[in-house]
């Protein structure tokens, strides 16, 4: 899938937990680590907005898009 959520990324350089992050985002953990580990299909605005909030940071520092290698496809 060609949209990487870095939110390893953003939890580590935070130092943040997982459970914490989820209970101030007000979702439950097993769904963040769906979101964390590239599982999920969707995501809605108001839980990046809530992740925003809780980590201090910006879409983009969650989302990044990677294009795919043609040639795989």
């Amino acid at each position: 899938m060609p949209i990487v959520v870095d939110l390893d990324v953003i939890m580590a350089k935070r130092k943040i937990s997982a459970g914490e992050l989820a209970k101030k985002v007000g979702i439950t953990p097993a769904n963040l680590s769906i979101l964390k580990n590239n599982k999920a299909k969707a995501v809605r605005f108001s839980t990046l907005e809530a992740l925003c909030e809780a980590l201090d940071c910006q879409v983009a520092d969650i989302l990044t898009y990677v294009k795919e290698n043609e040639d795989e496809n």
